[in-house]
Order: structure tokens, then C-alpha cells, then sequence
């Protein structure tokens, strides 16, 4: 049996993490962020395509986010594809270019938007748990195999908890620096 790989399982949280940190990103807050449209993906020469793949995304100013199309064939699917992306976003086409701006969030939405934070947060904290759980699992078979003692098993066991411990609180972390930031007014 093989000797738990603590290094293995560190990898797999804080994948856990990586993955939260890219959903949260995609959150509204109250200002733009050129982050935003990642979730968009585009029907563009007969594949779907990330956003960034067929436009330049800036953020001229706090409350309006600019994509420069660089196909002008590509300007409809694109105002389209923002506009079916449940971000609640109304493209204004302007040649070539689109501007986005960024209308209030209302507490209503707010509220809503945190909801979905904690979603986010909570499927993340479920990932590490499992990782957790493959660790302490594979420690009870090595020491029922006889392959480690008892008290190395529990060193090991205290280490897993540890890491989980510590990935549990970065992700909390995480999700009160979002959540601040959406109710920011």
C-alpha cells in the first residue's frame, strides 16, 4: 500500500480553492472588471469560445466595461452572448465596440449575489471535506494493512485535519472579502 502523499492532497484543496477564487471573480461587485464576462462564452467559426478569444475587454471607467470586437461579423453574437449570460448586462453596439454599462446593484440583488457567494463558498468547503475524507481513508487502510503504526497513522491523521483546517478558513477568507465587497454601496 502505498504511503499517503500529503503533497497530493494539499494539490487537490487548494484546486478547491483556485476553482472558487475563478467563480467569485465572476460575481458582479459594484464596480467593472474587465473579469466579468469570463463566464461568456461565444458561438464564433462554429465552436464556443471564451469572450477574451474574439475581443479585447477594458474598463475605461468604474461603471462600464468596453469590448472591442476585433470581427465585425462577430459583433451580434457577441452582444448576444452577453446578453444570455444571466449577468444582467445591456450591450450598447457602437461600430465595433460594445459598451456594458454597469447599472446600481440594489440590496435586493446584493443579497442575492451573496447567496450565491456562499454557494460558491459552500460547494468548495464540500471539495476539501472529500479530499479530507480520501486522505483519512487511505491512512485507515495502510495502518489495517500494517503498513504504518498507530502512531503515525494519528501524525498523519493530525496533519490532514490541519491542512483541511487551514483550507476551510482561506476559503472563508475568501468568501468574507467577496461578500464585503458586494455589499459595499
Amino acid at each position: 500500500m502505498a504511503e499517503l502523499d500529503l503533497n497530493e492532497l494539499k494539490r487537490r484543496m487548494e484546486g478547491a480553492v483556485t476553482s472558487l477564487k475563478g467563480d467569485l471573480s465572476g460575481l458582479r461587485t459594484g464596480r467593472a472588471s474587465a473579469s466579468l464576462l469570463d463566464p461568456v462564452t461565444v458561438e464564433a467559426y462554429g465552436s464556443q469560445m471564451p469572450i477574451n478569444q474574439v475581443a479585447n475587454i477594458s474598463v475605461p471607467e468604474p461603471r462600464m466595461v468596453s469590448v472591442s470586437v476585433w470581427d465585425k461579423q462577430m459583433v451580434g453574437k457577441v452582444e448576444r452572448a452577453i446578453r444570455e449570460s444571466n449577468l444582467g448586462l445591456n450591450p450598447v453596439t457602437d461600430g465595433t465596440t460594445l459598451r456594458i454599462p454597469l447599472p446600481e446593484l440594489n440590496e435586493e440583488r446584493r443579497k442575492e449575489l451573496v447567496k450565491v457567494a456562499h454557494q460558491y463558498a459552500e460547494s468548495a468547503r464540500v471539495a476539501v471535506r472529500h479530499v479530507r475524507r480520501d486522505g483519512m481513508d487511505s491512512l485507515k487502510k495502510s495502518e489495517k494493512a500494517g503498513d504504518i503504526g498507530q502512531d503515525e497513522s494519528r501524525q498523519q491523521s493530525d496533519k490532514v485535519q490541519k491542512m483541511t483546517d487551514d483550507t476551510i478558513a482561506e476559503i472563508d477568507k475568501l468568501l468574507s472579502v467577496k461578500e464585503g465587497e458586494i455589499m459595499q454601496v
